[in-house]
């Protein structure tokens, strides 16, 4: 979740290929972590007042099977940067889609908190304007009871981007043993961001550079790159970054890195919960797919839990591996739940990851996959390093073991509907779709 999300996505592809969430910018380096970044909760809704929105979508980590819908066939255009430039075709009647009440309820709960955000963001999708999303919001205050579903089929219109062929991972709040003090069995430092990392804005030297950022730090009279994590890990940073916890387990907190966030449980039983601030500006790289190609995970061992049960099979071996992923996460502490790239509380089931050139963060996603899990109505509230084309998501499942279980094992493919205010299409001249699609 921008910051959570380095909530980035573990599934068993997302660890091997890409290994969200979460989120460093797209311009530092390619971070395929899901940092969903702790930035602060809307004035409207605070910490305190926030509540846990049940998804309304039973999940336990098991796979059940399902049958996507068809996409649309289109041409699609080589390169396309944006939604409004790859190709839009009308999807399906909201109404013919099968969303149960719970999830469409809780789907409505999700757009509707999410709705500052979206009238006062830009759309780098070119699909929408701010404004367009006002009475749309409005009429999300006001839905009877099992009236969401209606709702949405009454605002929003369907619109396939692209070839409509989606891939989502998941992405989870872990839990790991930590305490605020190092003692014995503590020893793993989790770090807050150092004093002498500094974020370089080139669009300020150049304009061509507009929108792209560089992490480094001083050395002399040279700007150099920022340590990487196996001169951070070797102690590089111990006089210039504070440490907001120690962990217990060197692989835990490697994986909360890639996560971006979570919940530290502390030796008295009480937790503290921290989010990720920064980043060394370092490229990530998946150490899945570097033990996959060097024979190193077997059969049935290319999940996130298969991962971290072989490091620490091989605690030395495993420490050389993860030095070769040369990103780092420095985290701060936080007051809330996981917060995504709109600033808002994330909820397990029902937000998602996308990338904002395609899809407007804020707007609600139908996914038709191939798991019924991962099937149904999200709100796309977060962004990640690795979440980037027209219908690439990651999916977030919140904290305990059937979220960990669901996210470390995610990995679903089908088709993509974004939905947008009606009135839409029309404005974007996207092709009539063919109606409901079929089934293949």
């Amino acid at each position: 979740m921008s910051s959570f999300r380095v909530l980035g996505g573990l599934t068993a592809a997302f660890a091997l290929a890409a290994c969200g969430g979460r989120i460093v910018p797209p311009s530092v380096g390619s971070t395929p972590i899901r940092q969903t970044a702790a930035r602060p909760l809307s004035p409207s809704r605070t910490a305190s007042t926030y509540r846990a929105i049940p998804s309304g979508r039973p999940f336990d980590g098991r796979i059940s099977g399902a049958t996507p819908l068809l996409a649309a066939p289109v041409a699609t255009t080589p390169g396309a940067t944006t939604a409004a430039s790859a190709g839009l075709v009308a999807g399906p009647a909201i109404a013919s889609l099968a969303i149960p009440d719970a999830q469409a309820e809780a789907a409505r709960a999700a757009f509707l908190y999410s709705c500052p955000g979206l009238l006062r963001r830009t759309d780098a999708s070119g699909l929408t304007r701010g404004a367009d999303w006002q009475s749309v919001c409005d009429a999300a205050r006001s839905v009877p009871r099992d009236g969401a579903m209606q709702f949405f089929a009454d605002n929003f219109e369907t619109v396939q981007i692209g070839d409509g062929k989606a891939f989502a991972t998941g992405y989870y709040e872990p839990e790991i043993a930590a305490s605020r003090e190092r003692r014995s069995g503590y020893d793993v430092p989790i770090y807050a961001r150092p004093s002498d990392l500094i974020d370089v804005d080139l669009g300020q030297f150049l304009t061509d550079l507009k929108g792209k950022k560089i992490r480094g730090r001083v050395d002399g009279s040279s700007f150099v790159p920022y340590y990487d994590r196996a001169a951070i890990v070797q102690g590089a940073v111990t006089t210039k970054a504070p440490v907001l916890a120690w962990g217990a387990d060197e692989a835990a907190v490697f994986f909360l890195q890639i996560q971006g966030s979570g919940r530290l449980r502390l030796p008295d039983g009480s937790y503290m919960q921290v989010g990720y601030d920064t980043q060394n500006g370092r490229d990530y790289t998946g150490i899945g797919k570097l033990m996959k190609d060097r024979g190193l995970l077997g059969p049935g061992q290319t999940s996130m839990q298969g991962i971290v049960a072989w490091l620490h099979a091989h605690p030395a071996e495993g420490r050389a591996i993860m030095d070769e992923n040369k990103s780092f996460i420095f985290f701060r502490e936080l007051d809330t739940p996981p917060v995504g790239a709109m600033g808002y509380v994330v909820s397990g089931g029902i937000s998602v990851a996308a990338d904002t050139k395609f899809v407007p963060l804020g707007a609600p996603v139908f996914l038709s996959m191939d798991r019924q899990d991962a099937s149904g109505l999200w709100v796309a509230q977060d962004t990640g390093g690795a979440i980037k084309g027209s219908n690439r998501f990651d999916t977030y499942w919140g904290a305990g073991p059937a979220a960990e279980a669901t996210a470390g094992g995610m990995a679903a493919r089908g088709t993509a509907f974004v939905l947008v205010p009606r009135g839409t299409l029309a404005r974007a001249g996207a092709q009539a779709g063919p109606g409901a699609p079929t089934q293949f």
